[in-house]
């Protein structure tokens, strides 16, 4: 199982827990295998590439429905090269702060960022990665201004963040509530509509003063396309029953992410309205990378 991002990320954290279970069921290891670099494309190309035997697959992100929108002459088609399996989990942001930066609220951020021209500093899971987007976006609905520092993974970022070498990040929640509740971070905010069941007095970016913010992110299963439809079948049932074991289904939600499983064509029509989605936003904040 192909991870297109950096050990510790949410990626990698779905990528285990439901890489143990169906290693179980099918009777054979399944080995996780990081493929870091430009936002998942490295790993997503090798994935796309790989033989169409079921032997090879991916747990990627939202990163796969933003991509074509940042990226000219990717080395695979997000929609054609790949034979979608399912969508595993979704994903909130919680907007996180190092723990000496004297502000506790997303109005107080604000007020300071607007006193502070790009002079807060915030990191990212990558250029055009869904944690990026989702500062972008506040940037641009409270007018301040950012700088923007890019890592090669979730996990470097919040290291950062903890640390004081970083005073900001948007963090999957799986990957960033462990900082958290060791007190080296605090929560200003969710990025999802609606309050997690994890955070229940955190309020959502929307609540806290910035009326119609929303974005969350997401990880699904994908095999290469040409993979027989028996055998991505036979994948989809198995990564459904994962995600819905007791002990998954547990740690995921208690982690705050949202176990899903559906179909394989549910999961196919979810990637091209992800796709048209993001193309939107990226339109709108005018980012790119590697245009």
């Amino acid at each position: 199982m192909i991870v297109p991002f950096a050990v510790g990320g949410g990626t990698d954290i779905v990528a285990r827990a439901v890489a143990l279970k169906i290693g179980d069921a099918f009777g054979q290891s399944v080995v996780v295998d990081n493929k870091t670099g430009a936002n998942g494309n490295i790993g997503m190309e090798l994935a796309a590439k790989a033989p169409p035997d079921g032997y090879t697959i991916i747990m990627t992100s939202s990163a796969l429905a933003i991509n074509p929108s940042m990226y000219r002459g990717m080395g695979y088609d997000a929609v054609n090269d790949f034979a979608p399996v399912s969508l595993a989990t979704l994903i909130p942001f919680i907007l996180v702060a190092n723990s000496a930066l004297p502000v506790n609220s997303v109005k107080e951020l604000v007020a300071l960022a607007r006193t502070r021209k790009k002079e807060l500093s915030y990191a990212s899971s990558g250029t055009g990665n869904a944690t990026h987007l989702s500062m972008a976006l506040l940037e641009m609905m409270t007018k301040i201004e950012l700088n923007h520092i890019p890592y090669k993974g979730t996990g470097q970022g919040i290291t950062d963040v903890m640390g004081g070498h970083v005073p900001l990040m948007f963090g999957a929640l799986p990957s960033t509530l462990p900082g958290v509740k060791a007190g080296k971070i605090k929560i200003l905010a969710i990025s999802s509509a609606s309050r997690s069941p994890v955070l229940p007095d955190v309020p959502t970016v929307a609540e806290a003063g910035v009326p119609g913010y929303e974005l969350t992110s997401w990880y699904g299963v994908l095999a290469p396309a040409g993979t027989p439809a028996a055998i991505v079948g036979q994948l989809n049932g198995e990564i459904v029953k994962a995600l819905h074991t007791p002990d998954v289904k547990a740690r995921l939600t208690g982690e705050g992410a949202e176990p899903v499983g559906d179909t394989a064509q549910q999961f196919q029509a979810f990637i091209r309205r992800e796709i048209d989605k993001y193309a939107k936003i990226v339109s709108a904040l005018g980012i790119s990378a590697g245009k």
